[in-house]
């Protein structure tokens, strides 16, 4: 199995960038916007996302972990026989954030195709939470 692995740091406070994290319905607009279009709740603990460069994933909530300010999900469609991603938000001093994604994927070759996707997503996040902060 394929790992991926983003980790950045984001100059916001841990418990504000967890807020937007673990927001699940909201990830469009308040975590990655410009990286995903669009995100709709399908009521069964799954969000349906819209992707800029015209990917949709169905993500089924596995796991939302306040105390360890950790979410995770899979992918329950598309060319993957399996994908289960985690983020995990830590404190990294006064008012920064250590944000950790981890992606698992089979088979191995499609994690070629989930590593830019993620260093894309990840940099959208970055600006996201940072602009956040400014307002």
């Amino acid at each position: 199995m394929a790992s991926v692995y983003k980790e950045f740091i984001v100059e916001r406070d841990a418990a504000q960038v967890w807020d937007a994290l673990r927001d699940f319905g909201a990830v469009h607009t308040r975590l990655a916007p410009g990286f995903l279009t669009g995100c709709e709740l399908d009521g069964q603990g799954a969000r349906i996302v819209h992707f800029a460069n015209g990917l949709v994933a169905r993500e089924l909530l596995v796991a939302l972990d306040d105390e360890n300010r950790r979410l995770a999900y899979t992918v329950t469609d598309g060319k993957a026989t399996h994908h289960h991603a985690s983020a995990q938000v830590f404190a990294h001093g006064e008012g920064r954030s250590r944000f950790v994604w981890i992606t698992d994927v089979l088979p191995d070759g499609l994690a070629a195709y989930v590593e830019p996707m993620m260093a894309h997503g990840g940099a959208a996040m970055k600006q996201a939470l940072e602009k956040a902060a400014e307002r």
